[in-house]
């Protein structure tokens, strides 16, 4: 197989059909369908976002590689089925960028209405395809939780359905978390700790900050200051006394600060 030019992503596409051929093919990438690769693909875009946060550009081309891979797993299992192959899905998303970019690939349009014109297709492009017409229509139930409270609250913002102020998506927060301190079941709490992360979510919103992206940092820095405790303390960790965990939480974040 000759070597792929730097546009050339079908042999890519070559590959995956030697690994799907069901006489000569890899038993495991045989016997995947859509279902079971899902994980897979939705890990491999996690762990572009971790190469982006650490600024790690190997790791990011190779994990871009994997997400490409998914794109082209996924394609070639729809070829076999006679949905679609890699080609019409690399057609089809560049047909759809130019069609929502007027600005950019039609005639005089001004560039600063961009995304409002982009906003506007992609309604009537969604209005075409799903006869739903909630202003909710078309956000996939099976997107990550925090990502689809979002989009959900995205969507109803455009209705007017939004606070107006900062200040009142604070105060929702403050009256969602005395409504989880005031809750008395297992039911109950379930759903007010709900309503708290929605509200969190919605107050993320309202000051420009990607909620996904604010909980892995918080994750990361979890991360390396627990670490950090277990380093200091040794062995003996597991058996100090709360105060004394406490006492070494404040240390590590003193050490990551470079007091």
């Amino acid at each position: 197989m000759s070597k792929a030019s730097p546009a050339d992503i079908m042999p890519l596409a070559d590959v995956m059909a030697r690994l799907r051929d069901p006489d000569s093919g890899c038993p495991w990438d045989i016997e995947q369908d859509f279902a079971s690769i899902v994980p897979y693909t939705i890990e491999e875009a996690y762990e572009v976002a971790d190469a982006v946060e650490r600024q790690d550009m190997d790791a990011l081309r190779d994990e871009l590689g994997d997400l490409l891979l998914q794109v082209a797993f996924h394609s070639r299992m729809a070829e076999q089925a006679g949905h679609f192959a890699l080609q019409d899905v690399i057609d089809a998303i560049t047909q759809k960028m130019i069609r929502r970019h007027p600005h950019v690939f039609g005639d005089g349009a001004r560039r600063e209405d961009g995304h409002a014109q982009w906003e506007t297709i992609k309604a009537a492009e969604r209005a075409e395809k799903d006869p739903d017409p909630s202003a909710l229509a078309g956000v996939a139930i099976a997107l990550p939780a925090l990502l689809r409270a979002e989009k959900l609250q995205k969507r109803a913002a455009r209705t007017g359905f939004d606070w107006p102020e900062t200040d009142r998506v604070i105060d929702k927060v403050v009256e969602e978390l005395e409504e989880v301190r005031d809750a008395t079941t297992p039911d109950e709490r379930e759903e007010e700790v709900g309503d708290l992360l929605f509200a969190v979510v919605n107050l993320a919103r309202h000051l420009k900050i990607d909620p996904e992206t604010a909980l892995r940092k918080a994750n990361g820095k979890f991360d390396r200051r627990f670490r950090s405790m277990e380093d200091m303390a040794g062995d003996a960790f597991a058996g100090l006394s709360l105060d004394e965990q406490e006492a070494l939480w404040q240390r590590a974040k003193q050490l990551e600060k470079g007091v």
